[in-house]
């Protein structure tokens, strides 16, 4: 009980507190976007790491030097938990953007902060709107920044259940040409989801995959690459159960 008090209250008092900041952050962005690309991360990557550290979760993370350090890529993984994004924000080597449900847009504050990482917002029931979000992260990537996605759509509510892809989120690899990094998380749900409202001491496993590049691919695997992504990240996650 008391893990949840000291994360809600840090949350609230972060947003209220960093309103100068998103204030100071706007003109700075007038000016030098790419100032304020870092300055984000890095206010957002300390905040993450409290709500981690006050929530007693431990990561281990695998294949880290699997991500390239010199171009924006398109992250894929598994749901499992609203903590999946606190987890592996703080682990991302350059501006990231994550596609959230259009719902966090009524939620002052984080939501700004949101859209100051170049978050977007997908409403996956509009369809001429989804693919609006989907163009919109490709010329993120062409711009430099990376993009996290998670293609089941939801966060599975049982343990070693994955939901299927959906393949429209790979459009922003194909469009864009960056690399498809793969990405497992072991355990993120006993944090919190599998024992609402309480958060609890856990330790999770991330795992990077390779590379995986669609022009390299044979026709096949490209016209199944949802499927092609979710057989390696499901390969990582059997294959980590033991280390949680």
């Amino acid at each position: 009980m008391i893990r949840l008090i000291l994360v809600a209250i840090f949350v609230v008092l972060f947003l209220i507190f960093s309103i100068p900041l998103l204030i100071a952050e706007y003109f700075l962005g007038k000016y030098n976007r790419p100032a304020k690309d870092r300055s984000s991360l890095a206010i957002v990557n300390w905040a993450f790491r409290c709500v981690l550290f006050l929530s007693g979760v431990s990561v281990t993370a695998i294949g880290e030097e699997n991500i390239p350090k010199d171009t924006p890529v398109l992250y894929i993984g598994n749901h499992r938990s609203y903590f999946d994004i606190v987890m592996t924000y703080v682990r991302v080597p350059r501006p990231t953007g994550y596609i959230a449900k259009i719902g966090m847009l009524k939620v002052p504050l984080l939501s700004n902060w949101m859209k100051n990482l170049h978050c977007l917002f997908l409403d996956r029931k509009d369809i001429k709107q989804g693919m609006k979000t989907i163009l919109e992260a490709v010329e993120k990537v062409k711009s430099g920044i990376s993009i996290c996605i998670f293609p089941e759509g939801s966060r599975s509510m049982k343990p070693d259940e994955f939901l299927p892809f959906h393949g429209g989120s790979f459009k922003i690899a194909e469009k864009s040409g960056c690399p498809i990094i793969p990405m497992s998380i072991n355990n993120a749900g006993h944090v919190w989801e599998e024992h609402l409202p309480w958060i609890r001491k856990t330790h999770v496993v991330i795992e990077y995959g390779k590379p995986i590049y669609m022009k390299e691919l044979d026709k096949e695997k490209k016209r199944h690459i949802d499927d092609t992504v979710l057989s390696v990240i499901k390969e990582m996650y059997f294959k980590n159960k033991e280390l949680v």
